[in-house]
């Protein structure tokens, strides 16, 4: 296992960004290797999950790299005002580690994860762009940003989503109802009962179920810290191994 930091252009956000990737020591060089793309939460950044889990210990072995780009305080989003953090992941971070490394630039290929907004993000990224990721696995998901319209209520929030709460295009109840269950990735959601967004991941869940999407949803003491999150991101990389073919 070698972890690199990257410092790269940023084109959708017109200034230079970071991540850092985990790489396989050792692998097949006959085969490319697979890619999961792990979002960080809204108080952190690129190397919170280097420096809050053993991710880096729990992916030995697999051929698999890990990118962790930074997302600011954006909740992944293309900002009504502000800057567009959704094509930085899926033009500029998925563009940078295809260009660079040995990878299957297919669905197959892709899955991404997260944690708080981090979970929220990979979700809408997962269930918005289905024929690139082939699996999602959120853990402690702040999935009502977008939909809930107390989010207008705060102006960092407000800046993001715009003005059209529930239903515009940050709401993730709506663009889970515009998918196909057919076409879905394989979706892993889990959350701590002492959670404070376990009624947000629980209605979620039901929305889910209601629209006919397949998807594994767990609830497990703890609460919303790095302790839980260290637990279960790896039951979430075993749910990412299966479904990339690992």
């Amino acid at each position: 296992m070698a972890v690199c930091t990257m410092h790269f252009w940023g084109e959708a956000l017109q200034k230079g960004c970071s991540m850092n990737l985990i790489l396989p020591d050792r692998f097949d060089r006959r085969k490319r290797l697979a890619v999961l793309y792990q979002l960080h939460g809204l108080s952190d950044d690129y190397t919170a999950w280097l420096r809050r889990t053993s991710i880096d210990r729990y992916v030995l072995g697999l051929p698999l790299i890990v990118a962790m780009p930074d997302g600011g305080r954006s909740f992944y989003c293309d900002a009504a005002e502000g800057s567009a953090y959704e094509q930085h992941i899926m033009k500029d971070v998925i563009g940078f580690v295809e260009q660079h490394f040995p990878v299957r630039a297919e669905r197959s290929g892709r899955a991404i994860g997260g944690l708080s907004m981090g979970g929220y993000g990979a979700m809408k990224l997962g269930l918005k762009f289905p024929d690139v990721f082939g699996s999602v696995a959120s853990h402690s998901s702040a999935f009502d940003f977008g939909h809930d319209p107390k989010v207008l209520d705060d102006a960092e929030r407000r800046r993001i989503v715009g003005d059209k709460v529930p239903g515009g295009k940050d709401d993730l109840y709506a663009i889970a109802g515009r998918l196909s269950p057919r076409k879905a990735p394989a979706v892993r959601i889990d959350c701590g009962k002492s959670d404070r967004l376990l009624d947000s991941n629980r209605r979620f869940h039901r929305h889910l179920l209601g629209f006919g999407i397949r998807h594994e949803y767990r609830e497990f003491p703890g609460e919303h810290n790095w302790a839980y999150w260290d637990i279960h991101i790896q039951e979430a990389l075993r749910f990412h191994a299966k479904h990339l073919g690992l």
